[in-house]
């Protein structure tokens, strides 16, 4: 009997999870399609190059020089491997780009994820705003620490033709095609799992072990598996799993609020950070800073809405 009913909740939940996954993964889909294609048109149409002069002030502000417009534009509109494309055809110093780094992997794919993050439980203008002062503040502070990041950079582009536009929609539709189905494979694997952990009564257990975590975050226990979700895979995954689970009632809105707030300025710590060890840069930069900001930026958050109850009461 009892073997009967291991196999009968490993089957039940298996199928659950397929279901969930599935259902994440249309919804994933409906934002990352439309919003990839406008963005892959904006780079072909070079308006993302030419908007890149409105940001030479902030640049001067966080001690880079005006060339680094390019890549971190390109990384907030678009996607990290845009940027390090654009970092790796500048001649940047490695302090300079460390700094670009840290920018990037705190604020990058603004439009998608903001998105994502909006559907599941944060206001869009909210997250982007607090993303965007987090990387400026977190690339102040470093920029202490590597001299000095500022001087001018001689660039010398020759000519290039644009690739045509059916040559670049082909492209992105490939690259769709590779990002879906990694996605899907990735949600599919998580929500089994994480409804074989409520099944077999594992869920409790890792709330156990992440609890002193948690509470240095800043975070609620409830928000335990949604946080690792989306720090070690990203924002798409842990927003799907997210808005499923707000759905349900499960979180309130601070709690919600606390988490994406955490994972919007941390997450996807294996894969983003890991991409930029490819340019020489030294991993504590990669890691901690935006660690500590996230941290940093919850307790506020938390301290500001205490402030808030003390006054009205």
């Amino acid at each position: 009997m009892g073997m009967t009913g291991s196999r009968s909740q490993l089957k039940s939940g298996v199928l659950a999870g397929i279901k969930r996954g599935w259902r994440s993964f249309v919804w994933i889909c409906k934002i990352i399609v439309p919003v990839s294609l406008v963005t892959t048109l904006l780079q072909w149409t070079s308006w993302l190059d030419q908007l890149s002069f409105l940001f030479n002030p902030l640049m001067s502000l966080i001690n880079l020089p005006p060339q680094a417009a390019l890549p971190i534009i390109s990384g907030m509109l678009t996607n990290i491997y845009v940027a390090i494309a654009a970092m790796a055809a500048i001649p940047f110093t490695i302090e300079q780009m460390t700094l670009i780094a840290v920018f990037i992997l705190i604020c990058h794919n603004l439009i998608a994820e903001g998105i994502i993050q909006h559907k599941s439980g944060i206001n869009v203008i909210k997250t982007t705003l607090i993303r965007v002062t987090a990387a400026i503040l977190t690339v102040l502070i470093v920029s202490r620490f590597l001299g000095d990041t500022g001087q001018t950079i001689t660039v010398l582009t020759p000519p290039s033709d644009a690739s045509p536009l059916l040559t670049v929609v082909k492209d992105w539709a490939l690259n769709l095609i590779a990002l879906a189905l990694r996605i899907l494979g990735i949600l599919m694997a998580v929500m089994i799992m994480l409804e074989l952990s409520e099944s077999l009564g594992w869920t409790e257990r890792s709330v156990r072990f992440f609890r002193p975590l948690m509470r240095v975050l800043g975070l609620s226990e409830q928000t335990t598996t949604l946080w690792v979700t989306s720090a070690v895979f990203g924002l798409m995954y842990g927003g799907a799993i997210t808005i499923d689970k707000a759905r349900k009632g499960a979180l309130s809105k601070e709690e919600l609020e606390r988490l994406h707030i955490s994972i919007g300025i941390n997450h996807s710590i294996v894969e983003d950070s890991s991409l930029f060890l490819a340019l020489a840069l030294n991993p504590f930069w990669l890691w901690v800073p935006k660690l500590v900001t996230a941290i940093a930026a919850v307790q506020t958050y938390r301290a500001i809405r205490y402030l808030k109850s003390k006054l009205l009461h």
